[in-house]
């Protein structure tokens, strides 16, 4: 499944990590994940700062986003199902930016599931293969280190999207899951930060690659509990960088905040 960065044959795992036919060699860390980054700086600098990672990991773990987690899940046991008719092995399935493993592992924890999950960032990654029920990389999501049409089913959530590789990398008859945040997600907090919220766009990603097939929508009211539960979600925003430090301080006044969530699941399939 995973192709070495540097030339793009197959890797085969050994006891100390995988390794090539050329020869390049990939250790594989401590927690169980193997770093398939080029530049051996490049994960610790790109991608979100430790405390950042941690502090998602920590917000995702209250369940404040378990709808849009359980909708996940429900989708690959459908895909469980198709798979199983037409194949007897299991179902292969890549996290795209996979963050700090919160969806990779509970989708990989389906029975039937091969799950792979990868990240930029060397600290989520770490977190991520803490979880377990995924073979966890560090790896770019521009040249992906993954053999063409060995996914059955791709997803990524609220990442950039880069059509011409997640097409290479899905199946003939595979389906890829596009996250994106509907109209109000998160209007709770858009109230406290201006003085005129908006609504988001929902705007899906177009591709020339893959066809859109089909959306669902997620939706839920949630209260944050504490202070630290309103900063992760506001850093886990674009919003994060782009609010004054004045109406900041908005949210760092309140001990809670209840608010909407609501995520559009866009399926997209070769045409």
């Amino acid at each position: 499944m995973l192709l070495c960065p540097v030339c793009h044959e197959p890797l085969v795992d050994d006891e100390r990590g995988a390794a090539c036919a050329s020869g390049h060699r990939f250790d594989r860390a401590r927690e169980g994940y193997l770093y398939l980054l080029r530049s051996s700086k490049s994960g610790d600098s790109m991608g979100d700062p430790k405390s950042q990672a941690r502090s998602r990991r920590d917000f995702l773990n209250r369940g404040y986003y378990a709808p849009l987690r359980d909708a996940m899940i429900e989708l690959v046991r459908k895909q469980v199902s198709g798979c199983a008719a037409s194949t007897n092995g299991p179902m292969t399935l890549l996290d795209i930016c996979c963050g700090e493993g919160y969806y990779t592992s509970a989708m990989g924890a389906v029975p039937g599931v091969d799950a792979y999950g990868f990240d930029l960032g060397k600290e989520m990654v770490r977190l991520a293969a803490k979880r377990g029920d995924a073979t966890y990389f560090v790896a770019n999501m521009k040249d992906i280190p993954v053999a063409d049409g060995a996914f059955d089913m791709v997803t990524e959530l609220f990442a950039p999207f880069n059509e011409r590789e997640f097409a290479r990398v899905l199946a003939p008859e595979g389906s890829l899951y596009t996250v994106v945040p509907g109209a109000r997600h998160l209007f709770g907090l858009k109230e406290v930060l201006y003085d005129t919220p908006y609504l988001n766009d929902e705007k899906l990603p177009k591709t020339t690659e893959l066809e859109l097939v089909g959306t669902q929508r997620v939706s839920a009211n949630i209260t944050l509990q504490t202070q630290a539960d309103i900063e992760a979600v506001f850093q886990m925003t674009p919003y994060y960088y782009r609010t004054r430090p004045g109406d900041k301080e908005r949210l760092a006044n309140l001990d809670t905040l209840q608010t909407d969530i609501d995520f559009i699941i866009a399926e997209y399939r070769h045409s």
